[in-house]
């Protein structure tokens, strides 16, 4: 059975490490390989390890065993510690120490369960995870959310790198330089194997149908089924028919505000809204929309991007444009779109930088909530970041062909941005002149912001 690595494995390794007393909490996804990436992790670290599924027998055995031992009737003794025994009741071999971890599966399933996060981090030596594919639902009142309790770990679908490493190449990856003076042979097969991550994405079942059969159509097709699944299983945390339906028309429209908005939009659920709804209507609210988008966000389908106005990061507009989460979830509602190929191969693009750089803002490395475009005196640079490395401020530009954008050099010029990054598919990299240098855009991930 093919296994695909994730880099993942080694940042749950330094949790256990760290051992913060948090429960750690990982989000990602549906089909991301969670509960596969966890299930190896525990078995592999623990002497115990414990697994409930809220939405399976388990889970629905673990609140008959809570129930058991919380339930108590005036004039008897009251169970210390019912916790303790509502875990001792589940299995006789729990021990609740460092060398047995409890891993709660689609704990969403159970607002009663979410509530005792903060139990677990603080009654118990164990450790314990929870994940779940649709955690938004955690967000409903009725959620006790418990912040200074958890730490949290996001597992993405696979990336390049780690595409790279299910063929053997993820050595060449990491060490192939990243301004042209490697080996060209090693650049060309970075950069057939980009083609085809771009074209399928990451998800695993996609990964493993491409590497078994090479066949495209098999994995349009298996990429597809995933995104059918997504929306039926969404379908069942709303209740109103109307915002059940706008998932039918949600996707090629985020994919249609990509392909309009080259300068961002100020309010985007409102300019989201015109295109899924091109007739006023009195039954479909703004608010249902954005209720859905914000779905669509917690569940990791999709990520926001914000504004600059004159490349200042004092003057954010947030939430501004969309990327997917994805790859190939990206190219794929692109299509329906109708967009051409051209325009597809421009937006997927910069979608892979996006990834990126939302991953260095998870780590800290760099400023902001979300990755950010800049505006410019009227014109517009595809990224615009500052580094928390070295407080440096670096513009970056997803090009197709050869020439630097007016912007950047203006941006350049004016002292706005230290460093111009320009990422395109046909270089092997190098210094164009001083501060502006072309990088292959397939080693994006090896950009690291600190000098």
């Amino acid at each position: 059975m093919l296994e695909l690595k994730r880099d993942i494995y080694e940042k749950l390794i330094e949790w256990k490490k760290q051992d913060s007393g948090k429960v750690l909490e990982l989000n990602g996804a549906r089909q991301v390989g969670k509960t596969f990436i966890l299930d190896k992790f525990a078995r592999e670290n623990y002497k115990r390890y414990f697994y409930i599924n809220m939405m399976q027998t388990s889970g629905k055995e673990f609140l008959e065993c809570y129930h058991a031992a919380t339930k108590w009737q005036p004039g008897e003794k009251r169970i210390e510690r019912p916790l303790q025994k509502t875990f001792e009741l589940f299995d006789d071999t729990f021990v609740d120490n460092k060398n047995t971890i409890v891993v709660i599966d689609e704990i969403q399933e159970s607002a009663e369960v979410y509530s005792m996060i903060r139990q677990f981090a603080r009654e118990f030596s164990c450790h314990f995870v929870v994940t779940g594919s649709y955690l938004g639902k955690t967000l409903s009142k009725e959620y006790f959310l418990p912040a200074g309790d958890i730490d949290t770990l996001v597992l993405d679908t696979l990336s390049y790198e780690e595409f790279l490493g299910t063929v053997g190449l993820r050595d060449v990856y990491d060490n192939l330089d990243l301004f042209g003076q490697g080996e060209t042979k090693a650049y060309e097969e970075l950069k057939k194997w980009y083609d085809i991550y771009t074209q399928i994405g990451g998800y695993p079942a996609v990964v493993k149908c491409y590497l078994e059969t090479k066949d495209m159509k098999k994995c349009k097709e298996e990429l597809a089924n995933i995104i059918r699944i997504f929306v039926n299983e969404s379908e069942r945390y709303f209740d109103d028919i109307l915002e059940i339906n706008l998932f039918e028309q949600l996707f090629p429209s985020i994919a249609q505000s990509m392909i309009k908005e080259s300068k961002g939009s100020s309010d985007l659920i409102s300019e989201l809204s015109k295109i899924i709804f091109k007739n006023e209507s009195d039954r479909i609210t703004k608010k249902s929309v954005n209720q859905a988008i914000a779905w669509l966000y917690r569940s990791h389908i999709i990520g926001y991007c914000d504004k600059l106005s004159e490349c200042n990061f004092m003057d954010v507009s947030y939430h501004s444009r969309f990327y997917f989460r994805d790859i190939g979830v990206a190219r794929h509602f692109l299509r329906i779109a109708g967009a051409d190929q051209a325009t597809v191969d421009g937006i997927i693009n910069e979608n892979f930088v996006y990834f990126y750089l939302e991953r260095l803002i998870r780590e800290s490395k760099l400023a902001g909530t979300s990755p950010a475009f800049g505006v410019y005196k009227g014109g517009e640079i595809d990224f615009f970041v500052r580094s928390l490395e070295n407080d440096k401020d670096y513009a970056i530009e997803v090009k197709s062909g050869k020439n630097i954008g007016k912007t950047a050099n203006m941006i350049l010029k004016d002292g706005k941005a230290d460093c111009l990054y320009l990422f395109k598919g046909d270089t092997h990299g190098g210094c164009v002149e001083k501060k502006k240098y072309t990088v292959p855009i397939y080693l994006m991930g090896r950009i690291t912001f600190d000098n």
